[in-house]
């Protein structure tokens, strides 16, 4: 008998602001937001305007998951916990940083029920990833370089899939960003990708809430329930 093949749910809809201020990343957020799955307080936008994004988004939308792309690579503890008494409900590790940090953000997540991300640099080492989830990492984000997108030099590959693939066995809920559109999300048809990043392709569109309906009508055309 062949073996059952695993019912894969619908990719959630992470919108990314990186935009230098407020009032454009809150533009094509609040006309995009009935779309919206998950909204990101991206590394730019929180440079520029301090977590004031995180609580001044939370205050918006209350039942939102929000994530604060702080990329911590040291003082896990002191930056998490200031992430998560603004409002975050996930923060952003980078892949280089020590287990120890992994470790210290991942206690003051747990203390605010919130959920840490770790975030794949282009070199990818199976036995440090392991070691995440050992500590109570839940995500892993898999993207293309911002600059290798825009220099035409990188694109989506076999890799990428077999490398979602061994990160979900390991039990990551696997986010897929870099430059992703309508036409990318079908390559990953029968991969196991919990949540895809929308950052330009929504918050540069002339009309945001079309723009990330059309990206939520692919996801389910992609993964149907």
């Amino acid at each position: 008998m062949a073996e059952a093949t695993e019912k894969l749910a619908q990719p959630r809809l992470q919108i990314a602001l990186d935009t230098t201020d407020m009032p454009s990343a809150l533009r094509p957020l609040n006309q995009a937001i009935d779309q919206i799955d998950v909204i990101e307080c991206g590394t730019i936008l929180i440079i520029a305007e301090g977590l004031k994004a995180v609580r001044e988004i939370r205050a918006l939308y209350p039942n939102k998951t929000i994530l604060a792309d702080v990329r911590i690579a040291e003082a896990g503890a002191l930056i998490a916990r200031n992430c998560f008494e603004a409002g975050a409900n996930w923060v952003s590790v980078v892949a280089g940083a020590s287990l120890t940090t992994v470790e210290q953000v991942v206690k003051v997540a747990d203390e605010f029920g919130g959920e840490v991300q770790i975030e794949l640099g282009e070199d990818y080492d199976a036995d440090k990833a392991r070691k995440w989830k050992e500590l109570g990492a839940k995500h892993v984000i898999v993207h293309r370089s911002r600059d290798a997108e825009v220099a035409g030099t990188l694109k989506w590959g076999e890799d990428d899939i077999k490398r979602i693939k061994e990160l979900h066995a390991m039990g990551f809920t696997v986010t897929v960003t870099g430059g992703v559109n309508v036409k990318d999300i079908p390559f990953f048809e029968g991969a196991p990708v919990g949540v895809i990043i929308s950052g330009r392709g929504i918050v540069k569109a002339d009309d945001p809430l079309a723009a990330a309906t059309e990206l939520k009508n692919t996801i389910r055309t992609v993964w149907p329930e």
